[in-house]
């Protein structure tokens, strides 16, 4: 049987190298696409001999013309990190609106099915919690995180007319926040934040008085629902995330345990419009799905910690 070809946008990614890898895994043709404005090689230098895989740099907000048969096109590419999108808000916009567009617009000349990778961020600072896929969101427009909500939510509404009105093949993940390897130490977001300070030796930073919460979803989990919608048929939004709600400073003690650090926790200014709760509802995904999140958190964290230490020890 042909293997059926995947072109993932944003492929050199956190998300999208450990897409690129489990659906080389189970027999497609893969197509990275990444311009590593924040994607980086090192991601997918270990396909490079993979005759089953192509990398492409380029910017998909400027174009994306892709060669022969597409069966997939999965739009990853995105500034996902509070650090990122702050340094680079035009750039964040762009992708989410111009290359949403381009994305699409490849799917639909190649009739081939199309994901969006949404975000959490779309329900703001919500009033609902935990929050469903029917909630509309509490978000500033204008705000400091702006940039990166509403292109999502852009690219979702963008996503929703190419299926409505030209008929295109869509899915849309709401992702929930995601953890495991290969995420940067200098990403800007909580996890990947406290495993590094905790293994180099400096305070660890909670931001505000740490009851804020978040719910943490291990990357291989999260990877393994977004295959299953790839799969599904079913075009509405879907919630992927762990609803084991935690706390900024019950996050911290799980990482200290971890990595046995006795380094002291020290408090900074919660950032402008930080969402105080992130919990999804995740009965869409166990009905449509038959999906559900299967690594705890020590677990994912154990993982996580290990990467980091020897990516810390290799420099």
């Amino acid at each position: 049987m042909e293997r059926q070809i995947v072109v993932i946008t944003g492929g050199a990614g956190f998300l999208g190298s450990h897409l690129c890898d489990f659906l080389l895994e189970h027999s497609y043709r893969v197509v990275c696409v990444d311009n590593l404005i924040t994607g980086r090689l090192a991601n997918i230098e270990h396909l490079s001999n993979n005759k089953l895989f192509k990398f492409i740099q380029t910017d998909v907000s400027e174009n994306l013309k892709i060669r022969g048969k597409v069966d997939f096109v999965l739009h990853f590419a995105s500034l996902a990190s509070p650090v990122d999108y702050a340094r680079l808000p035009i750039e964040t916009l762009k992708v989410g609106s111009l290359g949403t567009l381009n994305a699409l617009e490849l799917a639909h000349r190649k009739r081939a099915k199309f994901m969006m990778a949404s975000t959490s961020e779309v329900y703001g600072d919500p009033l609902q919690n935990p929050q469903k896929e029917e909630y509309w969101g509490n978000v500033n427009p204008v705000g400091p995180r702006s940039m990166y909500d509403e292109s999502k939510r852009f690219a979702e509404a963008l996503t929703m007319a190419f299926h409505r009105k030209l008929g295109v093949d869509t899915c849309i993940v709401r992702i929930f926040n995601t953890y495991g390897p290969r995420m940067k130490n200098e990403d800007g977001r909580v996890v990947p934040n406290l495993i590094t300070q905790a293994l180099t030796g400096q305070p660890m930073t909670i931001f505000g008085d740490g009851k804020q919460t978040r719910s943490f979803c291990y990357v291989s989990d999260l990877i393994d629902g977004i295959y299953r919608l790839m799969n599904a048929n079913y075009s509405d939004p879907i919630n992927l995330g762990n609803p084991n709600e935690k706390n900024m400073l019950e996050l911290g003690q799980v990482i200290k345990d971890i990595t046995g650090t006795s380094n002291k926790i020290i408090f900074q200014p919660l950032p402008g419009d930080d969402p105080k709760r992130r919990r999804p509802d995740i009965g869409r995904a166990q009905t449509i799905l038959g999906w559900v999140p299967k690594v705890d958190l020590k677990e994912g964290l154990t993982k996580t910690v290990n990467w980091f230490k020897s990516t810390l020890n290799n420099r």
